[in-house]
């Protein structure tokens, strides 16, 4: 009898618990309101990023209103009025606040 040699091909690898690099995943998410309106957070930004900073840069260029929450599992949270999931990855990644590879967009 001939041995098969299977593929070991994992396709969850990356969905791990995101600390291989030494690096933080930042997580952006919408939530549902009611009827059409939505919230968008951001979660896991770095501890010495300055977040109310950040927040006003996203609320100015995304004219839209926006809050920082405190949360006992992802620290500090930005909440964003409307769907501002892209607009907030291409911010991050345009400003150089994250790599485009760590920032993952849920949702929808």
């Amino acid at each position: 009898m001939t041995s098969m040699q299977f593929n070991t091909f994992d396709a969850f690898e990356d969905a791990g618990d995101g600390a291989r690099s030494g690096e933080e995943k930042v997580h952006v998410r919408v939530q549902q309101r009611n009827g059409r309106k939505c919230i968008t957070t951001v979660a896991g930004l770095a501890d010495d990023l300055d977040i109310k900073r950040i927040c006003k840069a996203f609320k100015k260029n995304f004219s839209c209103n926006g809050a920082v929450q405190k949360d006992e599992e992802s620290g500090e949270v930005i909440q964003l009025s409307g769907d501002q999931r892209t607009n907030v990855k291409d911010f991050l990644v345009d400003q150089e606040i994250s790599a485009p590879d760590s920032v993952v967009l849920h949702g929808f």
